[in-house]
Formats: C-alpha cells, structure tokens, sequence
C-alpha cells in the first residue's frame, strides 16, 4: 500500500482493510503509508497503535480511534484547511 494519504481522506484508506480487525493487523496493513497531517506527517501504522482499542469493528470505530489518539495540532487550527488551494 506505499503511499501517502491526507488527514481528509483518510476513511478511504481504512475502508480497504477487512472489519474487524485487531489493532496489531490493523497496525500492519498500514505501516507503509504516510499520513498527512496539518503540522507534518506521521507513519500510519504507528498511529493505529496508539490507539486504545484492540479490535476495530468498522472503519469508523478505527477513524474515531485515530482521531482520539492524534495530538490536537495535528488537525490545525479551528476552521483552518489543510492547505487545499
């Protein structure tokens, strides 16, 4: 799955991975994708580690996870894209 994927567009991505899932897999399948975040970029997979749960049920259980375990200057500023022109 090499590649690099925007915060925005991340539900794209999870909805390829087979529900449920356990988070170590989860972790697995994408640690070769980069997210793109407002403040930089994090590895995928490790992020999906971070998170609290160990199985996913569905890609929003993950997405919800994920958004819990990002730091707050990850999203950006309140209203602020992320960079789109």
């Amino acid at each position: 799955m090499d590649s690099e994927v925007r915060l925005k567009d991340v539900s794209e991505v999870l909805d390829e991975l087979e529900y449920p899932i356990e988070q170590s897999e989860a972790g697995a399948e994408l640690a070769d994708v980069t997210l793109i975040l407002a403040d930089g970029s994090e590895n995928f997979g490790d992020l999906v580690e971070r998170t609290g749960s160990d199985v996913f049920e569905s890609a929003s259980d993950l997405e919800a996870e994920l958004h819990n375990a990002l730091p707050r200057e990850a999203v950006g500023e309140p209203y602020q894209s992320e960079g789109d022109a």
